[in-house]
């Protein structure tokens, strides 16, 4: 940790430098850049500065206590081991959470939530939908504001895919836990003779970009104007509203259909585009971590079967989690904050190690 901490310290100091650059003060995306990184390592060096203040001290104390000497001092020596111990290691579980907060450098953005159903046909279709529901219920509890973007609707009203925008304080830091594979196991409204059948959704959580994360030309971009579709009255189907835009150079498509102003969609597709690019981005950082390290818990990967929602038995398992089910019922009201704290504590532990 000691190398880490002398690695930031020097990136600290030269950002320090930079930022009175005019050159770099006056661009105004490489200024807003700078200061982030800048303003995330901040309290890494202050805490990292103080233990080590505290430490000399510690050393002092140690070294007029073995000495011997004046009474008096010595005395006072000891009085202050004690204390300057707890201080240090105070400082050093703050430095160490810091520091995890640090890699987690997107934890605090908003983000980009989709939901596409998997193998299991209407069922599939069925269970991804009460996945929405579920997170829905969700940030109504935390008080975050979640926003449908687009949807594909299934024959029974399911969601073949949606994506939602989820807006408020941490949002990424505590749903990247739900990415992956959700597995239900149920009877289906659509059998007759009352078999359990196994479906699947796939849950993908981005965080969202901000413009200068991600620049995008002009001329890697082709826009298509479509007529919505779906709920929405008579104004849905007669105007040109909703947006399609492909970035050429990857292939990325994304669809906004949900405002009656086709600015407006256009908007929140291009917020959509930027997130996707610059989630792919990130993902080619963590899977460079992946290399070096063996975290699975928060990990993102998305061909991870992540969790199991079993109706006939009332128990939600999560198989990053061992040994422990939770209720179905409380989670389908939205009441995840058990779940997700459990696997906010193994990432913990797991990242801790790789420190």
């Amino acid at each position: 940790m000691r190398t880490r901490l002398q690695s930031c310290e020097a990136r600290f100091e030269e950002l320090e430098a930079q930022s009175a650059d005019p050159s770099i003060i006056q661009d105004r995306n490489r200024s807003k850049a700078l200061f982030r990184e800048l303003g995330g390592l901040r309290g890494i060096i202050a805490a990292y500065r103080k233990y080590g203040q505290v430490q000399a001290s510690l050393e002092e104390a140690r070294e007029i206590v073995e000495g011997g000497g004046d009474p008096e001092f010595v005395e006072l020596a000891q009085e202050e081991i004690p204390v300057l111990e707890a201080e240090a290691q105070r400082l050093e579980l703050e430095i160490e959470t810091l520091l995890l907060e640090g890699e987690d450098e997107v934890g605090s953005r908003d983000a980009i939530l989709e939901i596409r159903a998997g193998t299991g046909g209407e069922e599939a279709a069925l269970f991804a939908k009460d996945l929405a529901r579920i997170y829905e219920r969700f940030c109504q509890r935390k008080g975050w504001k979640m926003k449908l973007l687009g949807y594909s609707e299934s024959d029974l009203g399911g969601f073949k895919e949606a994506v939602f925008s989820v807006s408020g304080e941490g949002v990424f830091r505590i749903l990247r836990f739900e990415m992956g594979g959700h597995r239900v196991q149920r009877v289906p409204v659509t059998d007759s003779q009352g078999r359990i059948q196994t479906s699947a959704a796939t849950v993908a959580v981005l965080p969202e970009a901000e413009d200068v994360d991600v620049e995008l030309d002009e001329k890697d971009l082709e826009f298509q104007t479509t007529t919505s579709s779906g709920p929405g009255g008579q104004h849905v189907n007669k105007t040109q509203s909703a947006v399609r835009i492909t970035h050429i150079p990857t292939g990325l498509v994304v669809f906004c259909q949900e405002e009656r102003s086709q600015h407006k969609n256009k908007a929140r597709a291009l917020k959509l585009l930027r997130s996707r690019l610059f989630d792919l981005e990130r993902q080619k950082v963590e899977e460079e971590r992946a290399h070096q390290r063996k975290t699975q818990v928060g990990s993102g990967d998305r061909s991870q079967r992540v969790r199991t929602y079993n109706f006939p038995q009332n128990r939600v398992t999560d198989h990053r989690i061992p040994g422990k089910n939770f209720s179905l019922e409380k989670v389908l009201d939205g009441d995840l904050d058990p779940l997700i704290e459990e696997l906010r504590l193994l990432d913990r532990e797991e990242r801790l190690r790789d420190l």
